[in-house]
Formats: C-alpha cells, structure tokens, sequence
C-alpha cells in the first residue's frame, strides 16, 4: 500500500499469535503458486496453480489446532487464499478476500495466513480470492473432531474427499478481460470436473475420470466439495444413496438422498454404504440452471469401483436431474436441518438488533467503449459494490479515511415489484459502501431475487459467520405474513446459501467476529459484475472481543 500512514503505523504492530488450546497442535503448510502445464479435454494449456496440482493440497487439521499457511507467489498474477468457511475469530487479517481483509500476494512475495480453527469440525475448502484464479487454485479443508471425540454418527471405515470444478480450454483470465472490455457475459466454462478430472466428453473421449473404490459392505464418509466457479452442481452415484449428515461444516440431522445439490462453495458430508452388488457404477455430476440463463450442460463423470471386480466391467448408469430440476433442489435444502444436539446446539438468535432486506440481481449501465455501449452488471439495494484500491480491514482498522463510506442501505432505497415485471430503469449506483454492526448484535438478512433481466438463482456467501437459514419462499418476501413460518429451532447452519429464482431466503447470524466481512454472491460472474457488500463489526469490550493487530508481513497494496 502505498499510504505512508499506514506502513508508519505497522511498524508499531507487536506481533500476537492466535491464541489456540493447550490440546491445540499448530499444523504448518507450505503454498507455492507456480504456473503448471496442465491438459484436460485432450488440449493443454499453462494454470496458475498450488504445488503444480489441480485441486492443490487437502489441508487437514483438528478443531482447536491454529494452522499455518505460508503462501510465496511465484507467478505474475497478483494472488490471494481465502479459507472459506473458517471462522477467522479476531483473525481478520487472514480471511484472504483481495481489497477487501488484505491487498494482494505480489510476484516474488510471501504471506503467512495465521488462524485457528474454534469450535469448527467438517469439510470446508480454500481458493484463490482475486480476479478468477480460483478456477484452477483451490482445495478442500477436513477439520477433524478434537482427540478422543466421536462423529454424531456411526464410525465410517473410510473417508474420501470429492471436489469439483470448472474447466475452461481457454486462459480463464484471458476470458474475464474480454468480458470486461466488452461489457458482455463472459464464456461458460468447458466442462465439469471431479477431483480434476472431467471424464470422458464428447471430442475427447479418452479424457479419464475420476475413480472412487469401494470394499463391498464398508460405510464410507464422502467428504463433498463444490468448488466450481459459476455453476450450481448435482451430484449422483447410480444405485447407491446418500445420508447427509453435515453441510459447510456443521453437523445435521441425518437426511438420506440420492441426489446431492450444491451451489459454488458449499460443502456436504455423506455416508454412502457399499451395499450394491459388486460392479462399476456411474457419478455424475451435472449443472443446475431453471432459467433463460446459459450454462456449462456437460455433465462429468467418475466411477465408484468395487474392490476386485474385472478392469473393463460395464458401468451401471444412472439418470442426472434435468438441468431445470428446481423440485430436486427444493427437497434436497428441506430436508436439511440443524442436529441440534446438547453438543451442538443451534443458536439461532430469538430476537434480531438489524432488520436488513437485500434485492440481488443483475442490472445495465451505461459503457460507452463496450459493445453495445452498455455493460451488465450486478448489484445489492442497487449498489455495485467497487473495491477500492486498500484493503477495507487496513481502511476500518487505522481509521483511514476517504476508503469507503457507511452508508449501505438497510432497504432497496425504492421498492418495487421485485420477481413481478421489472422497473424501466435498470442502472445501478456504484460505490464502496459498508453496513456497521455493533459486537454481538443479531443481524437478519431477507435475501430477496428478483427479475430485473433474468431471474436467478444465487449462492450467496458471508465471511467470518455461520449463519441459520430460518425461512424461503418463492415471490416476494411478506414481512407481515412470512416471520410467522420461520423454523427459529434447528434450521440448517451454512456460510453459503442458494436464493431460489425469483424466491427470497432469510437467515440469522450474531456479529460475534470483530473486522470487515464480505458478503457476496459465489458465481463469480456476479461477484465480478458487483453483487457484494461488507459488513464492519466492531470491537466488543476488552482484548478477546477485538480484532487482533495486522501481523508484520501483510502485504502491502
């Protein structure tokens, strides 16, 4: 950052390690981002990478252990990692969203991400939070219980983790820039993947796919990682079903299924018995779309191979969801609930301090060196959010001044017939604007679609929180009638959650966490195009209920 106040003002930072438990270990990692060939759909083309894998490394780690990431960037893009779904408590500085808790990993520097992993257990993931690098530089995080503590549920006799992806044949930040200078929608991706592979498609049928074995009778914890960039995922394994019993890790009541949908950044955890015949059988993971909106339809495939079966044995197959199957996704997010357990008990906050509404959707402003002088865009209360050029943590932690504004609107500051016919004016306002929450207030956010050019379904995701999705519908929200049907008792506990097309989603969360926490919709179309906010938190009462101090390596702007 080039702000002399700012660097004047680190070198007094004492250096304060996250405090973690005395049956706490520290697990140490190393993060080289390095360009790797890589080919896939019989084509191959340079990646920006962790270690030169496509998924990079699993971290794996206990509840309570304080994890170590030390990033050196060795490409020429500027790169950051954020681990979404981790708490960050007081640990801000780690969170990784670019511009927004840190400024960026330049070439030829390093970064040593600090935190700890409280009162967490499950799988989440991690992935680059700038431009979209995180096409090719993610992976998946297992947190395990602390020592000597049981799963919820019965033991499995295996774990597997299972992450998928996007592919595109083409440089996807060369993608990004065309869509930018032309004001367009960018190109889909190419194809899907499972742990990297996207298996056999057509002009590539030799492309190999994932395998997943299996002992016949053994219990398995399928470890379920959406990490794609902008599609909304189904996930199906011919013959078998599936019991939920943990999504964005926290545990659920168990809920048996034989489909597994996912937005972008979610994560499920399934037991999955090896009880069918032994054989080869299908996975298949396929897009989710129920509107007029283009879309990846190339459906990848795996196989879950049974232990001493022949090498060319026939696969069953099994039927993917139609791409427009809404019914599947409805089910599948009703079915999940909170386990609500005296140990783990779901908190969701009875009373709320902020009412907020937010209208999401895509709208057009004008461009004049775009292609039809206009550009799309996206947008929260009609604000695309615009990164400013520091970081809003250094910004709101040095009361810097001029870097954004507080200012966020509560409401749409003009209603209207939000999923109904769209108003005549689609242009949004641009601004760097944060909403302010007191330590430990109760926030409630109403998610609301709309149908300003086309409605969507969107994934949306908060940093530094958990939130309970306490009530959706389709159509509009009705503050009067709606409430009444909130489950205030054990909804399901997520950091990402789908808005239904032209629906609405309510969730709950306490500001607990210290800093600046984004919140923005995880197809990273809409991210880009502006479909984003922060939230500032302040500080509570005394040293453990605020943020700690910047550590001495972050990264300047």
């Amino acid at each position: 950052m080039g702000d002399s106040r700012f660097r004047s003002m680190l070198l007094l930072v004492i250096v304060v390690l996250v405090p973690a438990s005395v049956h706490s270990a520290v697990r140490k990692y190393t993060f080289n981002v390095v360009s790797t060939n890589t080919t896939r759909l019989c084509s191959s083309k340079s990646v920006v990478s962790i270690n030169g894998k496509v998924p990079g490394p699993t971290l794996y780690a206990r509840e309570g252990d304080n994890v170590l990431v030390r990033v050196h960037n060795h490409v020429p893009n500027n790169i950051t990692i954020h681990w979404h779904g981790v708490r960050q408590l007081r640990t801000g500085w780690s969170d990784g969203p670019a511009y927004v808790t840190q400024c960026p990993i330049q070439s030829g520097q390093s970064f040593l991400y600090n935190f700890t992993l409280t009162g967490q257990r499950g799988t989440l993931l991690w992935h680059a939070h700038i431009s979209w690098l995180r096409a090719t530089v993610y992976g998946a995080i297992v947190i395990l219980p602390k020592k000597g503590v049981p799963y919820p549920f019965p033991k499995p006799d295996g774990e597997k983790v299972i992450v998928l992806g996007e592919w595109w044949r083409a440089d996807v930040e060369s993608v990004v820039k065309q869509a930018t200078m032309t004001g367009l929608p960018p190109n889909i991706s190419d194809s899907h993947t499972i742990n990297g592979h996207p298996g056999p498609v057509a002009g590539c049928p030799s492309s190999a796919g994932y395998s997943l074995q299996v002992a016949s009778g053994k219990t398995y914890l399928l470890r379920i990682v959406n990490a794609a960039v902008n599609d909304e995922l189904f996930l199906k394994i011919a013959g078998h079903k599936l019991t939920v019993v943990e999504t964005d890790a926290a545990y659920t009541k168990p809920f048996t299924t034989d489909t597994i949908f996912l937005g972008p950044g979610q994560t499920t955890n399934a037991l999955l018995t090896a009880d069918q015949t032994a054989g080869k059988y299908t996975i298949a993971v396929s897009p989710f779309m129920d509107t007029v909106v283009p879309v990846d339809n190339v459906t990848a495939v795996g196989f879950l191979r049974y232990k001493g079966i022949q090498p060319f044995s026939p696969p069953h197959l099994t039927a993917t969801p139609p791409i427009n199957a809404t019914a599947v996704t409805a089910a599948f997010a009703s079915g999940l609930r909170s386990l609500n357990s005296p140990n783990y008990p779901a908190a969701v906050p009875q009373t709320v301090d902020h009412s907020l509404l937010f209208a999401i959707g895509v709208g057009v402003n004008p461009c004049p060196t775009c292609v039809n002088g206009t550009k799309t865009v996206a947008d929260i209360n009609n604000v695309s959010f615009v990164l400013p050029t520091v970081a809003l943590l250094q910004a709101h932690y040095f009361k810097l001044q001029g870097i954004f504004t507080d200012d966020f609107p509560a409401n749409p500051p003009s209603p209207y017939n939000y999923t109904g016919n769209p108003p005549a004016n689609l242009q949004t306002t641009n601004g760097t604007k944060v909403y302010r929450l007191g330590f430990n207030e109760t926030v409630e956010v109403v998610l609301q679609g709309t149908s300003l050019i086309a409605p969507e379904s969107h994934p949306i995701h908060l940093h530094g929180f958990n939130f309970f999705v306490v009530g959706k519908g389709l159509g509009n929200f009705d503050k009067g009638k709606d409430p009444s049907s909130f489950n205030l008792v054990d909804p399901v506990e997520r950091n990402t959650m789908s808005v239904p097309t032209a629906g609405w989603t309510a969730i709950r969360f306490r500001a607990d966490n210290p800093g600046v926490w984004f919140l923005h919709c995880h197809l990273e179309v809409h991210t880009t195009w502006g479909l984003k906010m922060a939230f500032v938190v302040e500080n509570g009462k005394g040293p453990n209920e605020s943020i700690l101090p910047p550590p001495p390596d972050l990264p300047q702007c």
